[in-house]
């Protein structure tokens, strides 16, 4: 069986090249409601991000893969196991796609090649999401694939005009 990979795409570490892309869906402000993200990144802040992820999922808790087009290498997101918890069998999951390659199912795709490493290399229990409720599209996704809603996290996300629940998504594995 091969790891992180599917037909179309493969899943790879972080590399130096990862720079720019990185620089650019980091910084993209429209993003930053999604994610924990309250000021941009400098290049200088993500060459050493670069540079520290080398040190294993099991040191840092976290892993982040750049998700690639198997045939040409090009880089269209990134997929990260977050929160990791060897001891209870967890991880969180995360996935951020570039704006074109949207609603093709490659996020899909990318995210059953994630729960299959965490299954059967990393032997996990489970993988969990936390998707704000107006991410219809991440919600949408997630069940697409299996994830059951487990919770509701009440006004867990500051935003511009208040606060917004959150939804925790789990997939058993």
């Amino acid at each position: 069986m091969a790891f992180l990979e599917s037909e179309n795409l493969l899943l790879r570490a972080l590399e130096p090249e990862d720079l720019d892309v990185l620089y650019q869906w980091e910084n993209d402000t429209k993003l930053w409601q999604y994610g924990s993200t309250l000021t941009p990144y400098s290049r200088f802040a993500l060459r050493d991000y670069l540079s520290n992820s080398l040190l294993g999922i099991f040191h840092s808790r976290q892993l982040r893969l750049m998700i690639v087009f198997k045939e040409t290498g090009k880089a269209i997101g990134t997929i990260d196991l977050y929160d990791f918890d060897s001891f209870n069998l967890r991880a969180g999951i995360g996935i951020l796609l570039d704006t074109p390659y949207r609603n093709k199912g490659l996020g899909a795709e990318a995210l059953c090649i994630t729960q299959e490493y965490a299954s059967h290399f990393l032997h996990l229990k489970q993988v969990y999401a936390y998707v704000p409720r107006s991410n219809i599209i991440s919600l949408k996704l997630f069940r697409k694939i299996g994830y059951e809603e487990t919770g509701l996290l009440k006004s867990w996300l500051k935003t511009g005009s208040g606060f917004e629940d959150v939804v925790l998504m789990q997939q058993l594995l």
